[in-house]
């Protein structure tokens, strides 16, 4: 297999081959021009292969810097998260505190709230057999002044006879 004749040559290489196909004969060498042609394409690809590698390694570059800063943020949004648990967590317990107490002062209010009903309703009771009895005072006192003045009228009345008596007898 020779390389001439198998492998696809570059543009130039095929120009030249075509405007210089009478004159050239093919042998296993290769003249001066086509060595010069070979070298230029071959260094051509070169180019494009270290080019290529360039821009290769440029892109390499910046998803190495992409990562960097992804790895930043990560470890950012992994700190943030871990300060935002360690904020909930003493405010869970003050709460969770807090609301102990209220239920055991609410067990504690209770019995409080039936014995101050209970307490209430006898008040109430009370005050009102105090008030009744009050007023059956005040209604006895009333009687009691309506006798004790009708007994002095009737006594005054008495006497005022007797008085007329005793005159009516000298």
């Amino acid at each position: 297999m020779m390389p001439t004749e198998q492998q696809p040559q570059p543009q130039p290489l095929n120009q030249l081959m075509a405007q210089n196909s009478g004159n050239l004969s093919f042998s296993s060498h290769l003249s001066k021009e086509d060595e010069e042609i070979s070298r230029s394409a071959l260094s051509t690809f070169k180019a494009k292969e270290e080019e290529i590698e360039k821009k290769k390694l440029e892109v390499r570059d910046k998803v190495q810097l992409q990562l960097g800063r992804f790895e930043e943020e990560t470890k950012r949004l992994a700190m943030i998260r871990e300060e935002l648990e360690g904020l909930s967590d003493p405010l869970r317990k003050e709460v969770s505190l807090v609301r102990k107490k209220i239920d055991a002062i609410n067990k504690e209010l209770k019995p409080l709230g039936h014995t101050c009903q209970k307490k209430e309703r006898e008040y109430k009771e009370a005050l009102d057999a105090f008030n009744e009895k009050n007023k059956e005072k005040v209604q006895l006192i009333t009687k009691l002044m309506e006798l004790v003045g009708e007994s002095e009228k009737l006594r005054m009345k008495k006497l005022e006879e007797l008085s007329k008596c005793v005159d009516s007898v000298q």
